[in-house]
Formats: structure tokens, sequence, C-alpha cells
């Protein structure tokens, strides 16, 4: 550990697409920063999904500031595209990286500076950006019966492809936009797969009408969601139809106000609907109880299963190292996002859940906080 601290004049946390934005706007602006990372590489958690993994955003308007993505990708860069992206990103704006630091704490000391405290640096700085993205813990839930189970049971962040799953009869339990991808790829591998759905849904199309579902979404963006539903509802059940009909239940408000309300993105249908209506996916309610071969699930039936993939998302955990409760909530997701928090010098980048796409969104926050600590500096602050 190194005996005297290192001042900057400010700290990022995590050099994924949002750490990487907002280094790059405050060097552009000629603010000196240092981003801390706890992995080897930039956009640790991108090169952790699985294979098949595509943006369901478009590349126009899931740009990082300052660069665009090249022009021979596709519409909907590939992982792996995206991960070359971030490389040539971080090396463009030669941004200060260190990497392999796992930060331990975060907090403010008398003089009002921030004090981060890595497994062996200490640094000071006036602001502090945390921009360690929202998949920080695996939330893996536990059942009945779940340790006796005789077949495999993984995270979906350990899932790369379905190769080893061919001609199993898998269970990918949660029906957001990675477990529903996963069907597909388990399909496609020759595995059976069935999905477990607990909760109503909203599905929409990753494209209407050739129109990618995000430049939808920033034109309605402007209008109240209930308006923006109205408008859509009519148009989402003729593209998708009627999903009761395959064992799921339809939320009874629509995609803009599930975003608004209850922070979740609805699944961007990229091809499992058709599945389910082919009868390639088979849809459950959500799991009871776990026996020796077989799953019970909450409506009373049973299948059998030899694997199941638990594609039921992250947990930020911010307050594993910030020691600031009044701008987190239990699960350490932070009060805001884009702006200064209630705490001085303190910013969060990239945790808004936003209706027209997350790295979008995260462009859009780092400029805002780079602006914000371009003005405290400014003014001596």
């Amino acid at each position: 550990m190194s005996d005297s601290p290192i001042e900057v004049n400010t700290i990022i946390i995590g050099a994924g697409p949002a750490g990487l934005s907002v280094g790059a706007c405050l060097k552009q602006a000629g603010i000196q920063a240092v981003i801390l990372e706890q992995s080897d590489k930039v956009g640790s958690v991108w090169r952790g999904h699985y294979d098949r993994l595509h943006l369901h955003t478009d590349k126009r308007n899931s740009e990082l500031p300052f660069e665009s993505f090249p022009k021979d990708y596709p519409r909907y860069p590939s992982r792996d595209q995206l991960i070359d992206y971030l490389d040539s990103y971080a090396k463009k704006f030669d941004l200060d990286i260190q990497f392999n630091q796992q930060v331990k704490s975060a907090r403010r000391d008398n003089n009002n500076q921030w004090e981060v405290q890595t497994q062996d640096v200490q640094y000071l700085a006036s602001n502090l950006v945390i921009a360690a993205g929202n998949a920080r813990e695996k939330f893996i839930p536990k059942w009945k019966g779940q340790d006796s189970f005789a077949g495999k049971i993984i995270h979906s962040s350990e899932y790369k492809n379905g190769e080893e799953f061919k001609g199993q009869n898998v269970l990918v339990v949660g029906f957001g936009n990675s477990g529903g991808e996963i069907a597909i790829d388990l399909f496609e591998h020759g595995a059976k797969p069935s999905i477990s759905v607990r909760s109503a849904v909203n599905v929409i199309p990753r494209e209407l009408f050739g129109i990618p579902i995000l430049s939808i979404g920033i034109v309605q963006n402007v209008m109240p969601a209930w308006m923006a539903d109205a408008m859509n509802k009519p148009i989402l059940r003729a593209v998708i139809g009627d999903i009761t009909k395959y064992g799921l239940r339809k939320l009874p408000y629509g995609p803009a106000t599930q975003i608004q309300n209850d922070k979740h993105i609805p699944l961007i249908d990229v091809g499992t609907i058709k599945l389910i209506k082919q009868g390639h996916i088979t849809v459950h309610s959500g799991v009871e109880e776990f026996r020796e071969n077989r799953v019970k699930f909450t409506d009373g039936k049973e299948a059998n299963f030899d694997s199941v993939i638990l594609a039921t998302g992250y947990r930020p955990r911010v307050n594993e190292f910030l020691n600031e409760a009044n701008v987190q909530d239990e699960n350490g997701t932070p009060e805001s996002s884009g702006c200064e928090a209630s705490v001085s010098g303190l910013y969060f980048c990239g945790y808004y859940v936003s209706p027209t796409g997350m790295l979008r969104e995260i462009a859009i926050e780092a400029k805002q906080i780079a602006a914000a600590i371009v003005k405290k500096s400014k003014l001596g602050v």
C-alpha cells in the first residue's frame, strides 16, 4: 500500500461505457481524472456476456461522446464489436485507467475531499463519479429444494452458448432481455428450452416497420408515458399479437409506463415470441420449488429439467464501498444519475432506466456530469 495518497481532481469508479464516457468528457475539458477498474480490461461486464449478444439498440443511438461506431458495423453491433469499440475509445482519448484496482471504501474526509481506498492505493479527489454499473452482484434467488436438484444450475453470467446443453431440457428463469435471448440460443443449439415467467410482462419489437424502437422512444419521450402507451397499444397488438394465448400475462399498463414507474425495461423481442408461438419455447409460471430432477411451478404444474439458467439479473451494490446511506437504497441502487447527488462532489452515471436506451442515456449523463465538474472547478468549489 502506498504511503501517501494520490491527489486528483476527479476519481471515476468503473471502466465500462459510463466511466469511459465521463473520462473522455473530462479529458476534453482539461480536467484531471483517474479511472479505477477492478478487472484488467475495459468493459469487463460486456466481455462476460453470452456469445450471441448484440445490442438491442441501434448503433446511431448507442454512441459514446465524440466517437461514432465504425461505418462497417451492422445496425446492431455484436458483443465483440462493442468491446473493440470500447478498447479503441479508451486508447483514442488516452484515458488514465488504473486496472486491477478494487475499491474498498469511498468516503468524505474532514476537508470535504473524497478519500477512495483500493487494495493498495489511497486517492484524494474533489469529485467522485461512480460508474460501476448495475451488474456488480449477481442476484440468485433461493427456492425450496434447490440444493437437492440433480441437474446444473447456473446464473446467466456464466452462460456462453448452448453447445453444452444440446439435447437437454433447459429451464431459463426470467423474462428479461438476457433470458429471452438465451432461450433462443438454446433452441438454436439443439436444446429444448422452457422459460419461467413470474410476473406480468410487456413485449416490444426491436424494430417497428423497419425503424429502431429506440428512435420511436426518443420521439415519444417528450409526451407523457400514458399517452405514448395509448398511441402504441394497437400497433404493438398488431405486431406482437396476444401474448396471453401462450401462457404469458400482460401488464395492465404499457411499456413506457413500466419504464417510468417500475424502472424495468420490457422484453425487446429479437425472436423469442416467434419461437414461443411455434411451440419451440415452453412458457411456465414462476418457480415454487425444486425436486431431484423436476421443478414445481406456482400454478401447480411440474416438469423435468436437466439444467436451469437463472436470468434473474443483478444488483448495483454501490453500498459495498460507499458509506452514504441517504444516496442509495437497500440494494445499493443510487438515488440519482447524471447529476450531482445530495452529497457534495458525488455523481452517479449510468443508473437511470431510460426509455431511450442505456448507452444513449450514458452519453447524455456523462456530458452533464463533466459540465457540472468543470463549472465547480472554475468557481474553485
